[in-house]
């Protein structure tokens, strides 16, 4: 792993920064607690209209450049990046806490590269600009009650019926699904095929009738997650993404669609500088325990050095795909250990917060915009989405120490 810049990834870095120097508000930035996990997303919907328009100036003058899907080729509004210019690209950006632009994550994350890589020409002049405009929302249908950490055991069927197909079942967890207007599905379309060859993906119009979305509120009040029941939906063949009964290999695909997690890693590191900022303005006045606790620097000495080690495993996997590799028990590694890590730096943030942990936007002595608490009851979904934290241990321990499957 070189960790220098070669000269044209140097100048490229400086134009990504002096960019960002440039073009963004600094009331668009979302920094450390305010980020949450990942280095900047959208911007508050509540936000004024002056912060309103400031985004979209902002996210119009990304799609100029192509940094909306810096990824994507350029034939499709992408810019073409390589691995290490997306991933210089991704690290400036969690830096400053840069917006992304709306829907970034599943339709430009996810659906959009999909598509690219395996749908029709007609699939891509329909879905690849709406994504890229931000016109479109998306969410992904692929976990379904008892088909979670074994996604292969979907049981929502989809029979061909003349020109359409009829999808019967039901997803659950399904962020966004409420407010999506497409849906990446994977359904069962041969039930006696091995449970691995008998899956197809298809794009939804969340519109379509027999779709009923119902909310899931969660434990911070949010009703993000949902589960969606479709009852003889009729989805055109023409939404079949691929070849029949070979989704699997295509939704594979879809769950690599992610970054390194750099972005991640960087919004670690500055959560954990504010915490170290907020212990030592508290200590002047008296009001920290961190004159009195010693542990309690010991707690944020570990949570900075495994800030520090989250971005040295980000930098392996990264380092691996710019050598054409396939990180993937590296990748369980990075996941694991960040996933985990979300979780002791929010535990770590209200043990050192204390009361002001618990207060929201309005009051007076509010820390971090009441960012914490979220963050901290957020936190706890870290281990399970994306791939349990069980799981990512059986990868490790089958694909990188050479254990049998237990």
């Amino acid at each position: 792993m070189d960790f220098r810049d070669s000269p044209e990834e140097a100048a490229f870095r400086q134009e990504v920064r002096d960019f960002i120097q440039r073009e963004l508000l600094p009331g668009l930035a979302q920094r450390r607690y305010g980020a949450l996990f990942g280095g900047g997303g959208g911007i508050n919907p509540i936000a004024p209209l002056g912060m309103l328009e400031a985004h979209h100036t902002w996210v119009n003058k990304l799609a100029q450049k192509g940094w909306i899907a810096p990824a994507w080729p350029k034939e499709y509004g992408g810019a073409g990046m390589s691995v290490i210019e997306q991933f210089i690209f991704n690290e400036e950006m969690a830096r400053a806490g840069a917006p992304r632009g709306a829907n970034i994550g599943i339709g430009v994350g996810w659906a959009g590269p999909t598509i690219i890589l395996f749908g029709t020409d007609e699939q891509k002049r329909q879905h690849l600009p709406p994504i890229l405009r931000g016109e479109t929302i998306w969410c992904q249908g692929f976990s379904e009650p008892e088909a979670g950490s074994d996604l292969a055991n979907v049981q929502t069927r989809a029979v061909r019926d003349g020109d359409d197909y009829v999808i019967n079942g039901q997803k659950i967890w399904t962020s966004g699904a409420h407010i999506a207007h497409w849906m990446i599905l994977l359904t069962r379309t041969d039930p006696e095929a091995p449970k691995h060859r008998g899956i197809s993906y298809f794009v939804m119009d969340m519109k379509a009738p027999g779709i009923e979305v119902r909310p899931l509120t969660n434990m911070a009040g949010n009703q993000e997650f949902t589960e969606v029941f479709f009852d003889n939906v009729r989805v055109p063949k023409e939404n079949l993404v691929g070849e029949e009964n070979r989704g699997w290999y295509i939704g594979a695909a879809t769950l690599d669609f992610e970054r390194s997690g750099i972005a991640t890693g960087v919004s670690h590191a500055l959560m954990v500088e504010e915490l170290i900022d907020f212990a030592q303005e508290k200590r002047g006045r008296g009001e920290s325990a961190l004159g009195r606790d010693y542990s309690v620097r010991l707690e944020l000495a570990d949570r900075a050095v495994e800030g520090q080690v989250e971005q040295m495993l980000c930098y392996q996997v990264v380092s691996l795909q710019a050598r054409g590799q396939v990180p993937n028990k590296e990748a369980s590694v990075a996941k694991l250990y960040s996933s985990e890590l979300d979780r002791r730096i929010a535990a770590t943030g209200m043990k050192v917060l204390g009361l002001y942990g618990q207060l929201c936007t309005g009051s007076p002595w509010v820390a971090f915009d009441g960012y914490a608490a979220s963050t901290y009851l957020y936190a706890t979904t870290s281990t399970v989405g994306g791939g349990t934290s069980e799981i990512q241990r059986n990868i490790i321990a089958m694909r990188g120490l050479g254990l049998p499957r237990g």
